[in-house]
C-alpha cells in the first residue's frame, strides 16, 4: 500500500497538503485494484481554497475579457496536445473504452473551454434613454463559484463547469466524484500552465462532507452540481440557507421513440448508443425505447443481433473494446438488483442480464449489455434511473399514446425520436417533456448546445451561450441628467 501513489489538493497553483493525513482509495474498475491514493481536503485545506479563490478572483476578475480569453486559449492548445495522456487517466479511473474517451471526453471537454473563451469579449450589457436620464447594465461576475462533478465524464464535466464560470471572470473552486479526481487535478494543473493565476481554479478532494461544506459556505456565490435526483436536493436546500445561485443538471429515464417510417439501422444504432455507450453510465441515456408496433419484429430482431456480434468487452485500454466494466463493484450490484427485478416483474429477457470475466480483464465490473421486452410503463425497469447497459423496449400504436407514455415520468432530461416524417417530428418533439432532444440522431452535446433538463432532472442549464447569463450578474447603474427633483 505504501508504494501507491498519493495525490494531495490543487490550491492557488500547487498541491498542498491536509492536516489529517485522511486519505481514500481510488479503485480501477478493469480490475478491481486500487489505483493511486488522494487526500481529503479537511478545514484546513478548505479555508486556504477559500483564502485562494479570494485572492484569484481580484486578480482574475480585474483584467480584461479579452485577456481571460487569450489564457483559456492557450489552456485549449495545452489540453489537445495532452489529449491522449489525458484520455489515459480517464480511461483508468472510469472502466470507460480508450476508443471513446481518446476521441470524446478530453476533446468535447476542451470545446467547451475554447467556446466560452471566444465568448468571453462578447459579454456586453445595454443603454437606454429614460426621459432626459438614462441607463445602462454591467454583467459583472459572480465571485467564487463551487463545481461539483459526477464520476461518468469528470474531464468533460470540469471544463464544462469552469469553462463559463473562468470566462465571464468568476474564479471556481471544483469537487471531483471521489471515485475519478484525476482529471480535474490534471485540468488544474493545465490552467496554471496556461497562466490562469493562481486561486483561479482550485480543486478539492472528498466525498459528501466536502460538497456540503461547498454549498453551505455563505462566500461562494454560486454551485453547479452534476449528479443524482435525490443528491441534487440535499445541494439545493444546503444553497438555499445563502441564497446561492445554483445550477443542477441531474438524472433521466429518457424515451426514445422509434416510428414506422425511420431508418431502421439508425434507430438501432441510436438504441444501443443510448444504452450501451460509457456502459450505460450516461444520464441523457433513451433507456425506455418506445417501438411502433408495425417495425418492432424486424427492430427487435437486428436490435440483439448487433448487440450479441458487434459489442466487444474487454480491458477498456484495448483500443478494440468498445464496452468496459462499471464504476464500482456497488454499482455493479445494483444494476444486477436492477435485472433481478425485471425479470420478477415479468419483463422478457433477451440478452445479457449477468456478470462478464473478459479473459483480459477478469477481475473487472462488467454487465453485459442488458435488452428487456415485454416491458410496462409501471415497472421499476421504466421507471427508475439504472445507470447501467440495461434497454427497456416497449411498443406503442399511434402518436398522441407515446407522447403521453413518454411524458409519463418525473424525470425530463432528454429525448430521441426517429422518423422520415419532417412535420411529425417536430410535432412530436415540441410536445415532449425534456430539456436536451434529438430526431435522426442521439447523444451530441456539443458546447454551442444548452444543456439541461426538465421537472426533477435539473434547474438551470449548462454550454450555450445561455449559460453566460448564470455565471454574470446584472448591474444597472443609472445617471441623472438634470437637476434632482426633490420634495424636501
Amino acid at each position: 500500500m505504501s508504494s501507491l501513489v498519493v495525490y494531495q489538493n490543487y490550491i492557488h497553483g500547487q498541491y498542498i497538503p491536509n492536516d489529517t493525513g485522511e486519505t481514500f482509495e481510488v479503485i480501477n474498475p478493469a480490475t478491481g485494484q486500487v489505483s493511486y491514493l488522494v487526500e481529503t481536503a479537511d478545514q484546513a485545506v478548505q479555508q486556504a481554497a477559500i483564502e485562494s479563490a479570494k485572492s484569484g478572483f481580484a486578480t482574475w476578475s480585474k483584467m480584461t475579457p479579452i485577456e481571460r480569453s487569450r489564457i483559456l486559449l492557450k489552456a485549449v492548445a495545452l489540453l489537445r496536445e495532452h489529449n491522449d495522456e489525458l484520455a489515459v487517466g480517464e480511461v483508468l479511473d472510469t472502466g470507460k473504452p480508450w476508443q471513446e474517451a481518446s476521441v470524446v471526453d478530453v476533446v468535447t471537454g476542451t470545446d467547451t473551454i475554447e467556446f466560452f473563451a471566444g465568448l468571453a469579449p462578447s459579454i456586453e450589457g445595454n443603454q437606454q434613454q429614460v426621459g432626459d436620464d438614462f441607463y445602462y447594465t454591467r454583467r459583472e461576475p459572480l465571485g467564487i463559484c463551487a463545481g461539483i462533478g459526477a464520476w461518468n465524464y469528470p474531464l468533460q464535466i470540469a471544463c464544462w463547469k469552469a469553462a463559463p464560470a473562468l470566462a465571464c471572470g468568476n474564479v471556481m473552486i471544483f469537487k471531483p466524484s471521489e471515485e475519478t479526481p484525476r482529471g480535474a487535478m490534471r485540468l488544474a494543473e493545465i490552467f496554471t500552465l496556461a497562466g490562469v493565476p493562481d486561486g483561479v481554479f482550485n480543486v478539492v478532494q472528498g466525498d459528501g462532507r466536502v460538497g456540503a461544506w461547498l454549498t453551505g459556505h455563505e462566500d461562494i456565490a454560486k454551485v453547479s452540481f452534476t449528479g443524482e435526483v435525490g443528491t441534487g436536493k440535499k445541494v439545493m436546500a444546503a444553497a438555499a440557507g445563502s441564497l446561492k445561485a445554483v445550477t443542477m443538471e441531474l438524472g433521466g429515464k429518457s424515451p426514445l421513440i422509434i416510428f414506422n417510417d425511420a431508418d431502421l439501422e439508425n434507430a438501432v444504432s441510436a438504441a444501443m448508443l443510448g444504452n450501451f455507450y460509457t456502459q450505460g453510465e450516461v444520464c441523457t441515456n433513451g433507456t425506455r425505447v418506445f417501438v411502433q408496433e408495425e417495425i418492432y419484429p424486424r427492430f427487435i430482431k437486428r436490435l440483439v443481433e448487433r448487440t450479441e456480434q458487434n459489442i466487444i468487452c474487454g480491458d477498456p485500454m484495448d483500443p478494440e473494446t468498445n464496452f468496459g466494466p462499471l464504476i464500482s463493484k456497488d454499482h455493479q450490484q445494483k444494476v444486477l438488483d436492477y435485472i433481478t427485478i425485471g425479470k420478477a416483474e415479468g419483463a422478457t429477457l433477451l440478452t445479457g442480464g449477468k456478470k462478464l470475466h473478459p479473459e483480459n480483464a477478469p477481475d473487472g465490473y462488467f454487465v453485459a449489455p442488458t435488452i428487456f421486452t415485454d416491458c410496462t410503463d409501471e415497472m421499476t425497469l421504466t421507471k427508475e434511473e439504472i445507470f447501467g447497459p440495461v434497454m427497456s423496449v416497449l411498443t406503442f400504436s399511434d402518436e398522441d399514446e407515446v407522447v403521453r407514455r413518454a411524458n409519463d415520468t418525473r424525470l425530463g432530461l432528454a429525448a430521441g425520436l426517429f422518423t422520415q416524417d419532417i412535420t411529425r417530428a417536430h410535432r412530436v418533439i415540441h410536445q415532449i417533456d425534456a430539456g436536451i432532444c434529438w430526431i435522426n440522431s442521439f447523444g451530441a452535446s456539443p458546447a454551442e448546445m444548452p444543456v439541461g433538463g426538465y421537472k426533477m432532472s435539473g434547474v438551470g442549464r449548462e454550454n450555450g451561450s445561455e449559460t453566460l447569463k448564470s455565471y454574470t450578474q446584472i448591474k444597472a447603474v443609472y445617471i441623472g441628467m438634470q437637476p434632482l427633483d426633490s420634495p424636501f
